[in-house]
């Protein structure tokens, strides 16, 4: 494949420095004029920089980067991406970090073929693992609550005569929109806290 060959890095702007990523494209043989540096910050993630290369980038031109991560904020981005440039663009795609993601030898047959399925595989292990973490989270959150943990807002402290009025509705001796008027509260929130408190007690409807 022929074609110009380009560089890519990418560091935040809060300490993260340049330099290994240029010395590593120094070392693969990128032209310093031909190696572009971003910094992006974490949480803005525009890369007007790196726009700009890709639209001038063109069939045939290589582009080299340290890392995969350096295409995008997750792996669905980084797919969407690697896309773009190795189908629609016809870019080749260097990572140094990865040997395997290396599209330009055989690009025909071989290259981009085991350059998708090594990224396709990353991606399965990276949303697997974001499932198992939310498992883990939906887990431990679980077992607090059994544990009698609770989350989200406290609710606020009802008046003394909450209980009272609490048994006398369970009883059916009052409405809830009378017992909510004496609390000062709505009848939909009387009803809710009267089964929260039932639950504490072990009341059953």
């Amino acid at each position: 494949m022929s074609g110009k060959t380009y560089g890519y890095v990418r560091v935040s702007t809060k300490g993260q420095k340049e330099d290994r990523q240029l010395i590593a494209m120094r070392e693969f043989g990128v032209p310093p004029e031909h190696i572009v540096v971003e910094k992006q910050s974490g949480k803005d993630f525009e890369r007007p920089i790196y726009l700009k290369l890709i639209q001038s980038l063109e069939r045939g031109d290589i582009l080299v980067v340290k890392s995969i991560d350096r295409l995008g904020r997750n792996y669905e981005e980084i797919l969407e991406q690697w896309s773009i440039l190795t189908k629609d663009k016809r870019i080749a795609i260097v990572v140094l970090d990865m040997p395997l993601l290396d599209t330009r030898e055989n690009r025909d047959l071989t290259g981009v073929l085991v350059a998708d399925i090594v990224l396709q595989l990353l991606s399965y292990v990276a949303q697997t693992e974001r499932d198992f973490i939310r498992q883990r989270q939906a887990e431990g959150i679980a077992a607090a609550k059994a544990r009698g943990i609770r989350f989200g807002r406290t609710p606020l402290p009802m008046p003394e005569q909450f209980e009272a009025l609490a048994i006398d509705w369970w009883h059916g001796r009052v409405s809830a929109t009378q017992a909510g008027r004496e609390l000062g509260i709505s009848r939909t929130t009387f009803k809710r806290r009267v089964e929260e408190w039932g639950s504490v007690k072990g009341l059953k409807g």
